[in-house]
């Protein structure tokens, strides 16, 4: 009887062993717990598991965390049972809202699975994504640079700190928000939490590990980014649309007008004959649809590519 024993409680003493004595080994061991998982997972569960272990310290301020951990152990769980509960609730989550492939994309026919790009709701998204980066990257660009100029200015003065903590804080709220959008648009997961702000610590503290925060410094790179990369994106977007949009309209017009139309009455910027004669009208059409195709092509890749760059630079590894 006592030999049969000797395993539980081999068991039940590894387990003590390893059981979290305080907030931080809780989260490092759930951190360990959910290695290879995505790391967007990653930091919506450190936050949730940090959100609710400091509420429960703060509403037993008579208990030490140990005592607390142990209080609630049956409650919220292990870190290891915390861990298989987000794996397979994100598994659910991922299998409800994968979008139906349309079978033309599956199509042995090169032509159907190049055209299959028209059902495809993230590519119409991708593409405005483009088209507003212009103007997000000028938000962020213009916000980045101001305040850290007025964080290096007001340095030596009281409302220097305030000022620098407000600016870091809403840098992330930016980049937050900037990843929220992302998943709107592409579908690929981001963190659904933002980065939580760890216990209560005096000011000087909290400036110190903002800027030992490498997260910190690669958001604000991200923001600044955001003006090269959406020039580029917008002057793509642009280019693309007109030029086929162009081709598209164009031949048309000159139809229009060998059978009659004028276009010369009033300011006319567009002078439909050098877009070709109606025999070439067909070919002008074909190749403006093949070139916004390509477009709506590139746009979706370049929301996926996209969300690589942000993974990289705002969510915490």
């Amino acid at each position: 009887m006592n030999r049969a024993s000797e395993p539980a409680n081999a068991s039940q003493t590894s387990h003590s062993a390893r059981a979290p004595r305080s907030i931080a080994a809780y989260l490092e061991q759930l951190h360990e717990a959910l290695a290879g998982a995505d790391p967007a997972l990653i930091q919506d569960a450190l936050y949730d598991a940090e959100e609710y272990l400091r509420a429960e310290c703060a509403a037993h301020p008579e208990k030490s965390e140990a005592d607390v951990l142990e209080l609630i152990a049956s409650t919220y769980g292990a870190p290891e049972e915390v861990a298989a509960a987000y794996r397979d609730t994100e598994a659910k989550v991922n299998a409800a809202l994968r979008p139906v492939t349309p079978l033309s994309s599956e199509s042995a026919n090169p032509l159907k699975r190049f055209f299959a790009v028209y059902s495809d709701s993230r590519a119409y998204l991708s593409l405005f994504y483009m088209l507003l980066t212009l103007v997000t990257g000028i938000i962020y660009f213009t916000f980045v640079v101001t305040g850290l100029s007025l964080s290096a200015g007001l340095a030596v003065l009281v409302i220097g700190i305030p000022f620098f903590l407000a600016f870091i804080g809403i840098a992330r709220v930016l980049a937050f928000g900037e990843g929220r959008l992302l998943e709107a648009i592409t579908g690929e997961r981001m963190p659904r939490r933002p980065i939580h702000p760890g216990p209560r610590a005096r000011i000087w503290a909290r400036i110190g590990e903002m800027l030992q925060d490498f997260r910190t410094w690669t958001t604000l790179a991200y923001l600044l980014l955001m003006l090269p990369v959406g020039i580029l994106y917008f002057t793509v977007a642009v280019v693309g649309i007109s030029f086929a949009g162009a081709l598209l309209v164009g031949p048309f017009l000159v139809l229009a007008q060998h059978l009659g139309w004028d276009f010369n009455n009033g300011i006319s910027v567009l002078q439909p004959e050098i877009l070709g004669t109606p025999l070439v009208a067909p070919f002008l059409v074909a190749l403006g649809v093949v070139i916004f195709t390509v477009l709506m092509h590139a746009a979706r890749g370049i929301g996926r590519a996209q969300v690589l760059l942000a993974r990289s630079l705002l969510v915490k590894p």
